[in-house]
């Protein structure tokens, strides 16, 4: 199990994560990084 707390997102395929398949992390964190960034960006 790989567990993100930061969005709250908890993978159970640590088969494909060890074998190089990162997007099903990367994604969630990307869009997650992204709307922070336009929420500070719109609070200017």
């Amino acid at each position: 199990r790989i567990t993100d707390h930061r969005i709250g997102l908890t993978l159970h395929s640590m088969d494909q994560f060890l074998a190089g398949d990162l997007d099903p992390l990367l994604d969630p964190l990307i869009q997650h990084y992204q709307a922070e960034q336009l929420a500070t960006a719109g609070g200017e």
